[in-house]
């Protein structure tokens, strides 16, 4: 029970926050985020192998393309590919004849 006479005054002190104050708090809030998990299995052994199938080592960590396309024998051709070709010239003369 309140007296009489007495009277509650409340009221909102704002207090003025600089520069530096404000950077702090964004500096300190915390941001929680989900990371999704993947399962990563790469066979690095594997990959080089892959992709050092159609060319051939010129030294000095360079490499060229070659002719994958097999001979009478069964081999890989292994010839310089022709210019802006998939295969060597031999090779692709018979499959422009085939395709054409």
């Amino acid at each position: 029970m309140i007296p009489c006479g007495f009277t509650f005054h409340t009221s909102k002190i704002r207090i003025m926050q600089t520069r530096s104050q404000t950077k702090s708090q964004i500096r300190s809030r915390e941001v929680t985020t989900q990371l999704a998990v993947y399962e990563v299995d790469i066979d690095f052994d594997e990959a080089s192998r892959m992709w050092k199938f159609n060319k051939k080592r010129m030294g000095n960590g360079t490499y060229k393309y070659i002719c994958c396309e097999l001979n009478k024998s069964g081999l890989k051709c292994g010839r310089n590919i022709a210019d802006d070709a998939k295969y060597c010239k031999t090779h692709n003369k018979i499959i422009t004849s085939l395709l054409a």
